[in-house]
């Protein structure tokens, strides 16, 4: 019986950000941090938006480099990491977040993200 609060307890202390957001908890944490403005770098929920960001775009990364050592086909064709061509506005990833219906938003952020890279650059031919 005391292996379960344990268990219990420790699963308290994970943070959110361990677990993977769907689309529309990503967009209400994201909407609340830019009508914050400036004063967003004090919320709570940035280091949690940041974190999900990080992690989903540190797997797609990883996922490309797979396929190409793998000599499978990547999932789409960015330009280079690193590359300012790379790079995407929050803004503008934002938009493409909206552009999903909001009947589909209960879709994981790694998948969504996936969709919008699929999108913005897919593979030639």
């Amino acid at each position: 019986m005391k292996r379960w609060w344990l268990i219990a307890g420790m699963a308290m202390l994970v943070p959110a950000s361990a677990q993977a957001m769907t689309v529309e908890e990503f967009l209400v944490k994201a909407r609340a941090l830019k009508a914050k403005g400036p004063l967003a770098i004090f919320s709570s929920d940035l280091g949690p938006v940041r974190a999900e960001i990080k992690s989903v775009a540190t797997s797609y990364r990883a996922d490309l480099r797979a396929d190409r050592a793998a000599g499978r086909p990547p999932h789409s064709c960015p330009p280079p990491e690193g590359s300012e061509a790379a790079k995407i506005k929050p803004a503008d990833f934002l938009a493409e977040l909206e552009k999903i219906p909001p009947s589909q938003r209960s879709m994981s952020m790694k998948t969504a993200f996936y969709l919008i890279m699929k999108r913005r650059w897919p593979c030639p031919g």
